[in-house]
């Protein structure tokens, strides 16, 4: 795949990169870990100077970053200058929170007695480079989330983006930059997936994360695995969303629209699986697709589009033919459906009722703004179908019935349970899944220990 910014709206190919080659891989790989053996040495107090700086920045640079990734990726530009303020609000309660949350433990008394010591403590030292293989769909969100908790952790961070975001990609590595980090701290890896196993053998990088593919996924934890390196992963996700009688139904109808279709339906946290009650599944189906037909799709560069064009042409392709396996199969569309005429990677809201297990939407991600309906008769079929997906990424759960979501908690097999609200990543709660969508936590005080050397410090008596 060519490192370019291609314009799904039109196709049109508006800026190429040439790969950085070996020469250069190795001069940045050198920087990255000489930055390390100084930068690790810093205090929290400096740390936090230079993200709170970034952030600062950023905010300078909403409306420009924002048309840029719009361009790429093809987000509605109202929800790119959002994901450029929220990646700011996460550097700023890193910078605020990360020295509280590596904070020197100690263990209790009696055990460090019983253990013939005098005292001890348990330390989170930094590993050194962190490589960070990124998606496209939240350009600047799923680097920063990374980033801001590396940083502040006294790690130097490596950035392989997706190679149809080079313009945003280069932009975070001058944002540091300007912030006033070393150069070495952050830099951005121009090259294709090829280069991921070669970098990852490498012993200066000490570690990885990636949010991306199940296929990605498994390609970088086999390799790193080989290489006894940590990672944490955050794969697809087609999480539910239940509806159950006791629920507002108007108002999760109309927060199911939202959670359907936000990055024009390619969020890994996105609601994709539908199940409402049988009780309350008609009045949720006629909101629910009246909804989803309303919205304005269009040139995500405009103020009141909703729904903008698909990242890329095979994922248009992908998507119709999930949808029309479906068809075939039996499955009723409720609206959309058909790819509209004209340029660009454009797909219409869709809804799909009478999914079977045999269809392979019921079982594979749909990255788009296609959702699937189903019809639950009680507590327990909802928990069965909700749980009857390879992925467990987060779910949501709408109920007032304060027995119905102990059950849910309990039994949903997802690293989320969202209740009466749709789901979403804030800095101070975990975010990750189990089953195919990963495993390790971004975000909070667990995102920032999953790179630290978590260190025993035991003295004699």
């Amino acid at each position: 795949m060519p490192i370019a910014t291609v314009n799904p709206a039109n196709g049109e190919t508006l800026k190429t990169y040439e790969a950085m080659d070996e020469q250069e891989l190795e001069r940045r790989l050198q920087l990255a870990q000489a930055t390390f053996r100084t930068y690790r040495t810093t205090s929290f107090a400096e740390r936090a100077r230079l993200l709170n700086r970034a952030a600062d920045l950023l905010d300078e640079d909403q409306d420009d970053i924002g048309r840029v990734m719009t361009t790429e990726m093809g987000k509605p530009v109202k929800q790119a200058r959002a994901e450029a303020a929220k990646c700011a609000k996460a550097m700023r309660w890193y910078a605020e929170h990360a020295q509280e949350l590596l904070a020197d433990e100690e263990p209790a008394a009696a055990d460090v007695k019983d253990s013939g010591g005098s005292r001890a403590l348990v330390r989170y030292r930094p590993l050194g480079p962190v490589l960070a293989v990124m998606p496209w769909n939240f350009p600047l969100w799923q680097v920063v989330r990374f980033a801001a908790p590396a940083l502040m952790a006294g790690n130097v961070g490596l950035l392989k983006h997706a190679s149809n975001v080079p313009q945003t990609a280069l932009y975070l590595e001058d944002l540091f930059h300007r912030a006033g980090f070393t150069e070495g701290c952050f830099q951005t890896l121009l090259v294709g997936s090829g280069a991921i196993d070669a970098l990852l053998r490498d012993e200066r990088v000490k570690a990885a994360t990636l949010t991306g593919s199940e296929p990605a996924g498994r390609a970088v934890a086999s390799t790193a695995g080989e290489m006894i390196k940590k990672t944490v992963l955050e794969l697809g996700g087609s999480d539910p969303f239940v509806v159950m009688p006791s629920a507002d139904v108007d108002r999760a109808a109309q927060v199911a629209v939202t959670a359907r279709v936000q990055n024009n339906g390619q969020s890994c946290i996105a609601a994709k699986r539908f199940i409402v009650h049988t009780d309350v599944y008609d009045a949720f189906a006629e909101r629910f697709v009246a909804g989803m037909a309303a919205l304005k799709v269009g040139d995500p560069l405009a103020e009141d589009t909703e729904v903008g064009p698909l990242a890329s042409e095979q994922g248009r392709a992908d998507l119709e033919e999930l949808v029309d396996d479906a068809r075939r199969a039996g499955a009723a569309v409720l609206c959309g459906g058909e790819r509209p005429d004209g340029p660009g990677w454009y797909y219409p809201p869709t809804v799909l009722a009478g999914v079977t297990r045999e269809m392979r939407i019921h079982r594979e991600e749909a990255f788009g703004p296609v959702a699937t309906l189903y019809r639950a008769a009680d507590v327990d079929e909802a928990v069965l179908i909700a749980n009857d997906s390879p992925f467990g990424l987060s779910s949501n759960v709408w109920t007032r019935d304060e027995a119905e979501v102990d059950r849910f908690v309990r039994d949903l097999e997802a690293g989320g349970v969202f209740v009466n609200g749709m789901t979403a990543s804030h800095p101070g709660f975990p975010f990750g899944g189990v089953k195919r969508s990963g495993y390790g936590r971004e975000l909070s005080g667990h995102g920032i220990r999953e790179f630290c050397n978590i260190t025993t410090v035991w003295h004699g008596a």
